[in-house]
């Protein structure tokens, strides 16, 4: 069992380093557009949630 485990951490390590990473600004470019695009979905959401619930509201005559 940990001749499989240690093997293991070895072909992850040596996968580890055949990677490419990004560099700062890319990383920090991709960070951003993800938070950029979470707050337009939450906006969206929130409203579309508003409409409905006003519907719902009205229907339900209360």
């Amino acid at each position: 069992m940990n001749n499989i485990a240690t093997q293991f951490v070895k072909e992850a390590y040596i996968e580890l380093r055949r990677s490419t990473w990004l560099t700062r600004k890319e990383a920090m470019t991709s960070t951003w557009a993800v938070i950029i695009l979470v707050a337009i979905f939450s906006v969206y959401i929130a409203g579309v949630d508003f409409v409905l619930s006003g519907i719902m509201r009205y229907l339900l005559g209360r």
